[in-house]
C-alpha cells in the first residue's frame, strides 16, 4: 500500500465517523461504544503510521550522511558552448531594477553583474547595467554598454533613453532631445517612455524653460504615479523660477506619498529648509 492509499483510507474512515457523530446524540449506547472504539482505533493506527514515518525519516538521515562521505565526482567535460541561465538571472535582473528605482545604483551594479554571469549578453540585464553605470556617473562605461546593446538592437528604447540622459549630462542638448523624443514616440516599452519624459523635463529644466520642464514631469507622473523624483523636479522648477509656495506644494506631495523613499526624503529636506527660512540647496 502506498502512502497516498494509506492516507486516503484513514481520511475516509475519519469522515465516516464524523458523519455518524452528527446523529450520535440520539443513538443507542451500543452504537456510541462502537464509535468510541473506532475513534480510538483510528487514532492508534494514525499514531503508529507517524512513528513508522519518523523511523523512516531518521534512516534517510543516515543515507544523507553516507552520501556526504562519498568522494567528489569528476566534473563533466563541456561538450558545447555554455548555456545561459535566463531563468536564474531573472531574479537578479528584478533586484537590479528595484535598486535603480530606489536610487541605489551601486547595489544595482552588483545585482546585474550576477545576472550577466548567469546569462551573458542578456539585453535586459545589459540595458539596466548601462543605466546603473550612468547613475553612478560612469558615463564612458555606460556608453560602451549601450553600444553593445544597440549593435544587437538599434531600436532598444531604454538604451535610447539613457543615451539621451548621458548627452544631457555632457551638455549636448540637441542629441539628448533627439534620443529622448524618439523614445517618447514609441509606446511598446512603458518604462522607457516614463523615463524619457522625466529626462526630457531635466533637459528643459537645465535650459531654464521651466513650464516646458514641468509639463514633462507631469506627464511622467501620469505614466508612473510613484515616480516621486518628478515631484522633486516640479518643486525645483517652481523654486528656481522664484515661486517658493508652489515649490513647497509639490515637495509636500512627494513627501506625503512616501517619506522613506530617497526622493520623498529630499522633498522633506527641502520643506524643512523652507520652514526654517533657509535657501533650498540641491544635491549635485
Amino acid at each position: 500500500m502506498t502512502l497516498d492509499e494509506l492516507m486516503a483510507g484513514l481520511e475516509e474512515r475519519r469522515q465516516r465517523i464524523e458523519g455518524e457523530l452528527e446523529s450520535a446524540a440520539a443513538a443507542p449506547r451500543a452504537d456510541r461504544e462502537r464509535l468510541r472504539g473506532e475513534i480510538v482505533g483510528l487514532f492508534r493506527e494514525t499514531e503508529a503510521a507517524l512513528e513508522r514515518l519518523a523511523e523512516l525519516k531518521e534512516s534517510i538521515r543516515g543515507l544523507v550522511e553516507r552520501y556526504k562521505q562519498l568522494p567528489a565526482a569528476p566534473k563533466p567535460v563541456p561538450t558545447g558552448p555554455p548555456v545561459a541561465d535566463h531563468l536564474g538571472s531573472s531574479t537578479y535582473i528584478e533586484r537590479g531594477w528595484s535598486a535603480i528605482a530606489a536610487g541605489d545604483p551601486s547595489r544595482a551594479v552588483k545585482e546585474l553583474e550576477r545576472a550577466l554571469s548567469l546569462a551573458p549578453n542578456d539585453p535586459q540585464a545589459e540595458s539596466l547595467m548601462g543605466w546603473a553605470q550612468m547613475l553612478r556617473e560612469q558615463y564612458d562605461e555606460a556608453l560602451y554598454t549601450y553600444s553593445k546593446v544597440l549593435m544587437r538592437d538599434p531600436n532598444n528604447a531604454l538604451a535610447r533613453v539613457n543615451l539621451g540622459y548621458i548627452c544631457l549630462k555632457k551638455g549636448i542638448f540637441g542629441e539628448a532631445i533627439e534620443h529622448l523624443a524618439r523614445a517618447i514616440r514609441q509606446e511598446e516599452d512603458r518604462k522607457a517612455q516614463l523615463y524619457a519624459n522625466l529626462y526630457m523635463g531635466l533637459v528643459y529644466l537645465d535650459r531654464e524653460m521651466f513650464e516646458d520642464a514641468r509639463s514633462f514631469f507631469r506627464r511622467t507622473l501620469e505614466l508612473g504615479p510613484n515616480m516621486l523624483q518628478a515631484w522633486w523636479e516640479i518643486g525645483r522648477a517652481f523654486y528656481l523660477e522664484g515661486n517658493a509656495s508652489a515649490a513647497a506644494d509639490a515637495w509636500r506631495r512627494g513627501f506625503d506619498a512616501n517619506r522613506f523613499n530617497l526622493w520623498g526624503e529630499r522633498c522633506g529636506g527641502a520643506l524643512k529648509q523652507l520652514d526654517a527660512g533657509q535657501p533650498v540647496t540641491f544635491p549635485a
